[in-house]
Order: structure tokens, then C-alpha cells, then sequence
């Protein structure tokens, strides 16, 4: 970790719109070169799926893609991007979810029908009382030009994270207040778990092509089965963190050094974002 990431840290005005709208976008957060780089990589993984027999039109889901190329481990502790992640999440963080999302033109013809709106994470939504916690983070890099809307654009209801339920018709229309995410390529898009969210149909002529990285707090499991165990040892201590490195089972809710060498950094360089603890961890 370089001490120049200390220049992408969240702003007040950055905070104060994610808790508002429970998302933060962020234009020319990937040059267009890297861009390039990443679609390239992308687009040969497309190749591979399309080449095992599935449809050319059909959405491609790839959980655990990082492993796939280097590019995509860079993303992991991506400068411009983790001091926001922390910002929000705190040091006692990693990534426990990941998935390369390609869609296609669909052909269909364009149509009402009400999207499969959701919030993340499962029985998290259920099994815990409300109000809910944030407990993670999402990002969103979009590789490809969605900022018209019918291009297969996430759909967001703006604010509705500290909500339990939204109204979801029951077939044709979205909820009020939903909105497409306009998003040009190179365009970072963070977003709350809590937040109500739908992928939607692609109508148009582009593939819309994006990278998801999930960040939560440690002792959250991984929610897809990742391998990213393999880069430990050639990772420095930050990244080696990020990629879900513990001294063990207790190292996960009562972290030693070793376990969160974020957390030094940031005391070292940042001692605002470290914050005070209230009790004494056991």
C-alpha cells in the first residue's frame, strides 16, 4: 500500500451521498487503457463459455474470477478505490465475494415486466432483526458503455437500504423511486448490500460487462467458493489480508496484528481511520 492512496480516501460529500443513497459512483475510476486490458481478459473468458456450448445471448455468471488473471487481482487493494471501502467498513475487512457478470444482447423485444428486485446476502435479511447492519460492501466496475438505459443497466432504488421492504408490483412495473445506473466504461459504483437493486433485460446492440467485488468485514464468510488462498504467499501483508488470510479461527473476531496489518498502516498513515474501540477485545 502506497501512501498516494491516502489521496482517494471517502470524502465528507462522498459519505454523505452513499448514506443518502446507499451508493457512490465514480466516473474514470479505470483509465480507458486499463479498460482495454480488462475487457480483453473478459471477453476471452466469454470465448471459453460460449465455446463449452452455451448460448451467445445468454448472460454469463462467473463467481471466483479473480484467479483468472492478474489484472483482476490487482482490483483487489485497486488504489483509487480501497481507501473509499475502508472508509465505509472500517480496517477488519476482505473480500468474500466476487463475480464477472457479461450480458449479452437478449433480441427480445423491450417490455414492462417488473425486474427480480433483491437486496444481497441471503438469509442475512432474514435470520438477523431488524434494522438490518451494512455488514458489506459491494463494487461495481463497468467495462462496458451503460450510460443509456435499456443496455442491461443495474437498477437501484436511491435510499432504500435503510429500508426492510420495498413495494415490488406484482409483474409489470419497477418500485417507485427505481431508477437505471448510467454509467460510462471505467466507472466504479459502490454500493450498500441493503440497497434494493435489479439487473434488468439487455435490449440494445452492446454486451454490458462488469466485475463485481465484494468487501465485508472478516468474520463474514465467503459466499462463493474462492481460491484466492493461492496468492497468499506472493502477496504483501494488505492485500494478503483482503485476500482472507487469518491466524486462525479466532483471528476473524478478535484480530491480532498479523491478522489486520491494514489496521497499522492506517494508524501509522491515516489515524482517523482507525477509530477508537469501546471495549477490550477478548
Amino acid at each position: 500500500m502506497q501512501v498516494s492512496a491516502l489521496a482517494h480516501r471517502l470524502t465528507e460529500e462522498d459519505r454523505a451521498t452513499f448514506e443518502r443513497q446507499g451508493f457512490l459512483q465514480i466516473e474514470d475510476a479505470l483509465t480507458a487503457d486499463h479498460v482495454k486490458l480488462l475487457t480483453e481478459v473478459t471477453d476471452r473468458i466469454h470465448e471459453r463459455y460460449v465455446a463449452a456450448g452455451n448460448p451467445d445471448n445468454q448472460a454469463m455468471f462467473v463467481p471466483n474470477f479473480i484467479p483468472e488473471d492478474k489484472l483482476f487481482l490487482d482490483l483487489v487493494d485497486y488504489e483509487p478505490i480501497l481507501p473509499k471501502i475502508w472508509g465505509i467498513l472500517g480496517w477488519n475487512l476482505s473480500i468474500y465475494h466476487a463475480h464477472m457478470i457479461v450480458t449479452p444482447p437478449s433480441g427480445a423485444t423491450q417490455s414492462d415486466k417488473t425486474f427480480g428486485w433483491h437486496q444481497d446476502s441471503g438469509r442475512v435479511n432474514f435470520d438477523m432483526p431488524a434494522p438490518h447492519p451494512r455488514l458489506s460492501v459491494k463494487v461495481a466496475y463497468f467495462l462496458s458503455d451503460v450510460s443509456e438505459a435499456g443496455r442491461g443497466n443495474f437498477w437501484v432504488v436511491p435510499g432504500s437500504h435503510v429500508n426492510e421492504e420495498v413495494a415490488v408490483p406484482g409483474g409489470s412495473g419497477q418500485p417507485e423511486g427505481a431508477v437505471p445506473v448510467l454509467a460510462k466504461p471505467g466507472t466504479a459504483v459502490l454500493f450498500d448490500r441493503r440497497l434494493w437493486h435489479a439487473a434488468s433485460p439487455n435490449w440494445s446492440d452492446i454486451t454490458r460487462k462488469v466485475l463485481f467485488y465484494g468487501y465485508g468485514h472478516r468474520w463474514i464468510k465467503p459466499k462463493d467458493e474462492m481460491t484466492l488462498s493461492d496468492f497468499w504467499a506472493d502477496s504483501d501483508p494488505i492485500r494478503k489480508q483482503l485476500l482472507g488470510y487469518g491466524t486462525g479461527a479466532n483471528g476473524f473476531y478478535s484480530p491480532t496484528p498479523e491478522d489486520v496489518p491494514l489496521r497499522a498502516w492506517l494508524a501509522e498513515h491515516s489515524p482517523e481511520d482507525v477509530g477508537e474501540e469501546k471495549h477490550a477485545e477478548k
